[in-house]
């Protein structure tokens, strides 16, 4: 006899981050530089000064720094903004979305400014629960308050959470928090040193709905 099917349990909510695990802004990135090379380098760049602020300064102001830093002409951080409504989802991002939206709470935490990760989280056609970003909650992540912040407004306890991550970084942020990680690793980036590993790891989201349909929150 066959065994039955293990039950389906998803988490209480979803945070997801947004400009890499739910939309391809590396695309974006790269058209506002001038080559894919161009556009690595100067997010490249953008990365290490957000992770390395911590407090929140200005989104754009980062961007126009890291700009700067690689050689890009203040033409790269203005057509970036000017195609900012230009973000496509990956593949299969609304989908997964949209399976999840009758059995749990939605959310993004993503650094940000408000007016541009409102206008991002938008595109995905989404009504979200929360939408947390880096400039409302005044620090980037991956300090834990981002994080913390978002769940609080869900109210909800880390460990009925799941996170879906686009950047190697989160990991700090979500294993200080003791939010279960899904990194949705679309470029093949290397892992940061000293993050612990996601529990689950793809190039896709294929896999997502599956992780996220046999959740157990752990025992206390």
């Amino acid at each position: 006899m066959q065994a039955p099917a293990p039950p389906t349990t998803y988490p209480r909510a979803v945070l997801f981050d947004l400009l890499t695990a739910l939309l391809d802004s590396w695309s974006l990135w790269n058209a506002a530089a001038g080559s894919e090379a161009q556009g690595r380098a100067w997010r490249a760049e953008y990365l290490r000064l957000t992770y390395g602020c911590g407090a929140y300064v200005a989104y754009e102001e980062l961007v126009r720094r890291a700009a700067a830093a690689v050689g890009l002409p203040a033409s790269a951080p203005e057509r970036l903004e000017a195609d900012w409504d230009r973000l496509q989802p990956w593949d299969g991002a609304r989908e997964l979305l949209q399976a999840l939206r009758p059995h749990c709470r939605l959310g993004v935490v993503t650094n940000c400014s408000e007016r541009l990760g409102r206008r991002a989280a938008a595109l995905l056609d989404v009504d979200w629960d929360v939408v947390l970003t880096s400039e409302e909650a005044g620090f980037y992540k991956p300090d834990p308050r981002p994080y913390r912040m978002a769940l609080e407004r869900l109210a909800v306890a880390p460990r009925e959470a799941a996170f879906v991550a686009g950047s190697g970084y989160d990991l700090f942020g979500t294993s200080a928090v003791g939010l279960r990680t899904y990194w949705h690793n679309r470029v093949g980036l290397a892992l940061p040193q000293g993050a612990s590993a996601a529990e689950r790891q793809s190039p896709t989201l294929a896999q997502a709905l599956p992780w996220l349909q046999g959740f157990h929150a752990p025992v206390r």
